[in-house]
């Protein structure tokens, strides 16, 4: 057990902890088995900037690994300290420190969920567009670490398109800031893009201003099925590709319907399905009836959009189903929680593969995502003790994740790598493209004390 004394130096008694029960909650993350958890030696609670500096010069100087962690709802166990040590559990710096409605920005510390930014600045008509499906439990630390993204992308963009500036603590304790209030910037290397997305390998994010957008005029939603997955993909690329204003593409397949009504006694069509949504301050229901005409060339079964649906109720079965691809095969778990995204010309290419090596390995593979941008999401389901099926299903989602890369995607849309797809991550960008990441991790870390086995190959 690595020797931890200093931290009562830095921090009250009460914000350090080795107890088991804290030590297990911050081994795994949402995503991380039992089996795999990896608990750190020590979790503490810093409240301000000059703690989270004060705890990382001490870790580095004596050489002990710290990794950030909030609310662990990632899948990819980004926030999991496989090497021990601290974690730096940033939940209770959860303070809205600022509005600016002339702006139309906010700053947040990094503990902030989601759903608060929200309920901050809906006084003022405004609202944060990218927040992930989990926004009500996920912080806004953690969407940052992993450039996370949600339903809305397609109109919207990335969480990291909406950071504007961020306070940065660096490994050895000093503290930068890094982007910029302002709209745009051409100053310097673009440090805050930098650390979007590098999960806490980099630094650890105090402070973040975000950019904030006008809350719509108009909301409509809907759900329209299809007789086969082909037909529903190919009308989320027409949607998109027509120019319809739509402010969410997203797709279930026949078995994931199956799963989600067994989960919330729900009554969706099992077959495939695209959920929509408009947003606008005017038109929106002309938008709606252009969809409609869009939609006509690809044979719905189904169609209820715009003031036919009901509402908020329409994306239930969308928001459940991660609990019920868990819940419907009691013997079997998803090995890793897939997240290719590809161009969306090659969308249809790719759940056609899945589809296609699903049937050949007689394997389930609940598949579902973001249609609007090419994020699918798809669970390869396994016994897991069954060593041959898991070979197999091993090979199975490989098969998939490099399909994605070789069709010009990526091997994550928006969780992130962590430790889950780290033999990807040469596939995908090379080996001079890791070795330029190794130098700039080198560069701003050079002890490793930063969220290490996390990444890189």
């Amino acid at each position: 057990m690595t020797d931890t004394a200093f931290l009562s130096s830095i921090l009250s008694p009460d914000r350090v902890s080795t107890t088991t029960a804290d030590r297990d909650h911050h081994g795994r993350d949402w995503g991380t088995p039992p089996e795999e958890a990896a608990p750190p030696d020590v979790v503490v609670w810093p409240e301000s900037t000059a703690e989270v500096s004060a705890v990382l010069a001490a870790a580095t100087e004596r050489d002990i690994p710290v990794t950030p962690f909030a609310a662990g709802t990632g899948i990819e166990g980004n926030a999991v300290p496989v090497r021990g040590g601290i974690s730096l559990d940033l939940t209770r710096m959860d303070t809205v420190l600022e509005v600016r409605p002339e702006d139309a920005q906010i700053d947040v510390e990094p503990g902030v969920v989601g759903a608060a930014v929200d309920e901050a600045v809906a006084a003022h008509g405004l609202f944060f567009p990218p927040l992930p499906t989990s926004a009500d439990m996920a912080t806004v630390g953690g969407m940052i670490a992993t450039n996370a993204s949600g339903k809305r992308t397609v109109k919207y963009g990335e969480v990291g398109d909406w950071v504007r500036e961020v306070e940065v603590v660096l490994a050895d304790g000093s503290v930068l800031t890094a982007g910029t209030r302002a709209a745009k910037s051409s100053s310097g290397y673009n440090i805050r893009d930098l650390i979007v997305g590098s999960e806490g390998t980099l630094g650890v994010v105090t402070r973040a201003t975000l950019a904030l957008a006008g809350r719509p005029e108009q909301t409509r939603v809907g759900r329209v099925t299809f007789s086969t997955l082909a037909d529903a993909t190919d009308a989320a690329a027409d949607i998109v590709g027509s120019g319809v204003d739509v402010s969410a593409v997203e797709l279930v397949d026949a078995l994931s319907a199956r799963m989600v009504n067994a989960y919330i006694d729900a009554d969706l069509p099992e077959r495939p399905t695209l959920f929509l949504e408009f947003q606008a301050d005017h038109g929106v229901d002309e938008e709606v009836d252009f969809c409609r005409a869009v939609l006509a060339a690809h044979d719905p079964t189904t169609v209820v959009l715009g003031e036919e649906a009901a509402g908020e109720d329409v994306w239930e079965p969308r928001r459940e189903l991660a609990d019920a691809v868990r819940a419907y095969y009691p013997d079997r778990r998803s090995l890793h929680a897939g997240d290719v995204a590809v161009p969306l010309g090659s969308f249809s290419t790719l759940l056609e593969r899945i589809r296609a090596l699903s049937e050949r390995h007689d394997i389930p593979i609940p598949t579902f995502g973001h249609a609007g941008d090419g994020n699918v999401h798809f669970d390869v389901l396994v016994d897991p003790t069954d060593d041959d099926a898991v070979d197999t299903a091993e090979r199975v989602y490989d098969d998939i994740v490099t399909t994605g890369i070789d069709l010009g995607g990526t091997a994550s849309g928006e969780h992130g790598i962590g430790r889950g797809k780290r033999g990807f991550l040469r596939t995908e960008h090379g080996d001079t493209g890791v070795r330029a990441m190794e130098a700039i991790k080198d560069a701003l870390d050079p002890t490793g004390t930063l969220n290490p086995g996390k990444i890189f190959p």
